[in-house]
Order: structure tokens, then C-alpha cells, then sequence
């Protein structure tokens, strides 16, 4: 009975949803996650009698034919590409990117990778780095004796020292975009690689070419919205168990039938 395989992968493609909420919900306050979807396609079809055949009795052409299908396949989990409330926190090196863009990181392979978190932190040796150590490309080092730090919104870097009144430019920030940001490889720890989908960084100023501005003093929060994660919850859930109870009605017509004398 093609009904327990079909309800089986109902039940699996429940489970995927879930999974993907469970993830956007665990990371309600991470810096500039964006909500991940799950996406399903129907799986192929058997073909009984094919649309269009030829009635063999009077010769006309049969409209329908009879096409019973097999089920459901998870076929992608993208992430949405949505601009994140931004949160105050007045951090010199806490920036927030309005629009399109990442900032490109170096890692320690040499490779590498982009991320819309702007909580930079600064190394021993002056170099303004990620959270997790990661330097950010170009490579920007801060003077020791720097007063106070000053980021513009084309992402230049100015530096305040106490015996000069004039600010000097330590470098600057650079955004990336993505012909298919969707087609970027997460990595965790809010980063991603480029893959043969997304297609090469087109690394340029803020402000530039359909680029982003930069905020200092802002951190851009999650979008994901917890109020629709909780709705499309429930509803997976749902799905799950309409697929559990025909699986159980399943079960009984195979009881029924090996009953019958």
C-alpha cells in the first residue's frame, strides 16, 4: 500500500519544517541571523495511464489520464535576505550595515568569508577583528594610544589621539554583495562562503553600487519574527499528525484485509 510510503515522507517533510523553526527560534537574538525557510517539492509520479493516450475502445484521446503520486521532498533551505531592526549600543566598533552587503573576513586558511555581524573587537596587536579573532579585509590596525575611534557612513576609520585636534584615516571598510545571496554556504558563527551558486564577491565602498551604509554604534538585530515562527509551528505540526493518522488508516486496511475469509 503506496499510502504508508507516501504518509511516511509527509511526516519526515514535517520534521525538516520544524527542524528549520526550532533553528530561526534559537537564534531570535543572534547579530543578523536571517530567518531560514524550508522548501518542498512533490516527488514523481507514476503514471497509470498516460494523459493523452489513446482510448483503444472508441479511439478518442483521453483528457486526464491517471497519475498517482509518490510524496514529498524537502528541496531547498534558503535564508531571506531581510534587513534586521538596528539596536543602539554606542560600541566604537559596533557597526550596522543599512542595506545590502557583508563585511569580508580573512580566515585563518586564507580563504574567505563574509558576515552582516558588525560586533568588531580589537586584537592585542591593534588589528580590528571579528568575535571570533577573525581579521576583516583589508586589514585595519588601531594605534595604541588612539583616543576614540570614528567610522563614517562609506565605512572610513578615523582615529582621534589627545595631542591632535584632527582626526587621521586609518583605512577603509569595504562591503561585498552577491548576484544570488541565497546561493551563499553558512558556516556558522554568523559567516558564509561563496559557492558556485552565489556567484564571485563584488567587493566596493558603502554607499557604492548598490551597497549599503554603515551605522557605528548600531548592531543589526535578527528578523526573525516569533509570532510567525510559533504560527507555522503549529501548523507543521498539524501536518504531522494528518500524516500520522493516515498511516494509522493505513495500518487498519492492511488488518482489515488479511482478516477477510
Amino acid at each position: 500500500m503506496r499510502a504508508l510510503q507516501i504518509a511516511a515522507t509527509g511526516m519526515s517533510a514535517q520534521q525538516t519544517r520544524v527542524e528549520v523553526i526550532s533553528n530561526n527560534l534559537a537564534n531570535m537574538s543572534t547579530t543578523g541571523y536571517n530567518t531560514r525557510r524550508a522548501e518542498f517539492a512533490d516527488l514523481h509520479y507514476q503514471q497509470m495511464v498516460q494523459p493523452g493516450a489513446i482510448n483503444s475502445q472508441d479511439g478518442t484521446v483521453l483528457p486526464t489520464g491517471v497519475q498517482l503520486g509518490l510524496g514529498v521532498r524537502p528541496a531547498s533551505v534558503s535564508f531571506q535576505p531581510e534587513q534586521g531592526a538596528l539596536g543602539a549600543t554606542g560600541g566604537d566598533l559596533d557597526i550596522a550595515i543599512e542595506g545590502k552587503g557583508y563585511i569580508e573576513i580573512s580566515l585563518p586558511s586564507g580563504n574567505s568569508a563574509y558576515t552582516r555581524d558588525g560586533a568588531l573587537k580589537r586584537s592585542p596587536d591593534g588589528l580590528i577583528v571579528t568575535s571570533e579573532g577573525f581579521p576583516i579585509v583589508p586589514d585595519i590596525t588601531l594605534p595604541d594610544d588612539a583616543r576614540s575611534v570614528s567610522i563614517n557612513a562609506e565605512g572610513e576609520v578615523y582615529v582621534y589621539f589627545i595631542d591632535q585636534p584632527q582626526p587621521e584615516l586609518m583605512g577603509q571598510i569595504s562591503l561585498a554583495r552577491f548576484t544570488n545571496e541565497k546561493g551563499l554556504e553558512a558556516i556558522g558563527s554568523n559567516m558564509f562562503i561563496e559557492t558556485g551558486a552565489s556567484g564571485p564577491a563584488l567587493v566596493g565602498v558603502p554607499g557604492e553600487d548598490g551597497l549599503g551604509t554603515l551605522r557605528q554604534g548600531f548592531l543589526e538585530d535578527s528578523s526573525v519574527d516569533p509570532v510567525r515562527e510559533i504560527t507555522e509551528l503549529i501548523e507543521a505540526q498539524r501536518g504531522y499528525e494528518l500524516n500520522s493518522k493516515v498511516i494509522s488508516a493505513a495500518d487498519q486496511m492492511l488488518g482489515a484485509t488479511t482478516q477477510v475469509r
